[in-house]
């Protein structure tokens, strides 16, 4: 019996919606990075992107553990003198609420290529609404109340 291998012409990608009101952000970005790599499929093949397209809505109500929100910062630096800017998670939570997430599930990705490809498929929104009604996508729940 041989190993399944997927390819390119094999692999159908699905479409997830990911309400994050509520949710730890570091619990949501492993489920959203196993989606995006296609962990959760019994087809995963590592270096083929087997993963599904992910829609996360409500992203400014997510939640971090602890005092998080005091103490967290993200930092960012231009390459020029003086082009280091730190900010606190709870601004970036009321400028760019978005960026919190996609940071986290871009830290729990591989590097390479391959992975880029996958974040690329990693919709966020800060509302309720999202634009990708037409690929029907279905509801994916996260009960995170057991750990």
């Amino acid at each position: 019996m041989s190993t399944f291998m997927a390819t390119r012409e094999t692999v159908t990608p699905q479409w997830y919606v990911i309400d994050a009101t509520d949710l730890v952000v570091g619990r949501l970005a492993v489920t959203i990075s196993n989606l995006l790599r296609g962990k959760h499929k019994p087809t995963f093949t590592p270096h083929c992107d087997t993963g599904d397209f992910v829609v996360i809505v409500n992203a400014e109500k997510v939640k971090f553990t602890g005092d998080k929100w005091e103490k967290k910062s993200y930092q960012t630096y231009s390459h020029y003198a003086g082009g280091q800017k730190i900010i606190p998670a709870s601004e970036m939570r009321d400028r760019k609420p978005e960026e919190i997430i996609r940071l986290a599930v871009k830290r729990m990705m591989n590097r390479g290529p391959l992975a880029y490809k996958q974040l690329t498929k990693l919709k966020i929104f800060a509302g309720s609404k999202h634009e990708h009604q037409a690929q029907q996508p279905q509801e994916f729940k996260i009960d995170h109340s057991k750990q």
